[in-house]
């Protein structure tokens, strides 16, 4: 874009809404951004851009990828994020949806969104039953052995998944948790195969789980819909027979977000 014509689109965006541009255009993407992408896209001048990225930076809406040039969303973005979805008229048509999985089901159903270290609880409905599993709103857990999190696994780019897998971060949490980065792998092959992921005691010792995406307008994976159970009401074959249930519920909670 030449310079003159990058001035005169520049000075169309009031200056107020030229940090708003830049974070809504970081979390469309979703994944980190160089600022010359935005210079494309936006059409603000190299000094604007690296002016409001610094600032962003600074105040921990936007943080540095680990490539040191590109950007992704930082906490505070991230916590935005979760109190948006978080507003009582969506969250109540939101606990609608997973009230009606949990009673066609008849245990625990749970709404996930992915952060940086882990996926974190959003919604739950819990079962009715005496003997259940307790992982309250805002339980932060790990990616490698939990359903929902191998799901958000399955999405990533092959790059970033490598730089996960590399890490060093597969620590066990059960016998049954894949801490060898080759098999998990070959796990999240099968997930992105089938679209769907499951917990067999991997996360905690006596639970199972299920789970699926929820995808955005763009077909991303927002979140996921999960249910998780005792063994000794059911093992992974026995969930897998409300795969059809989890995906409706799904499916209804996509659509929320395309609206």
């Amino acid at each position: 874009m030449a310079e003159t014509e990058t001035q005169e689109k520049e000075t169309q965006i009031p200056t107020n809404l030229r940090l708003l541009l830049i974070l809504e255009e970081v979390a469309r993407r979703g994944l980190a951004v160089k600022p010359s992408d935005l210079i494309e896209t936006l059409g603000l001048a190299k000094p604007t851009i690296h002016r409001l990225l610094q600032t962003a930076e600074a105040e921990g809406f936007l943080q540095r990828d680990l490539d040191g040039r590109s950007y992704g969303p930082g906490r505070r973005l991230r916590l935005l994020s979760v109190n948006t979805m978080s507003s009582e008229h969506l969250r109540t048509a939101r606990l609608a949806i997973l009230r009606s999985v949990a009673e066609e089901v008849g245990e625990t159903c749970n709404l996930a969104i992915p952060d940086r270290e882990g996926m974190i609880y959003l919604d739950r409905v819990e079962t009715k039953w005496p003997l259940r599993i307790q992982l309250p709103v805002g339980t932060q857990v790990p990616f490698h052995c939990t359903a929902s999190g191998k799901m958000y696994l399955s999405t990533l780019r092959q790059k970033t998944l490598d730089g996960f897998l590399s890490a060093g971060n597969l620590r066990p949490q059960t016998e049954h948790s894949l801490t060898d980065p080759k098999a998990l792998q070959a796990e999240i092959r099968r997930i992105s195969e089938n679209n769907f992921s499951t917990d067999d005691e991997e996360f905690m010792a006596g639970m199972t789980a299920l789970a699926v995406p929820i995808q955005d307008g763009q077909g991303r994976l927002a979140g996921t819909l999960s249910v998780h159970a005792p063994t000794q009401r059911h093992d992974v074959k026995s969930l897998m027979s409300f795969l059809g249930t989890l995906q409706k519920g799904a499916k209804e909670l996509s659509a929320m977000l395309a609206e």
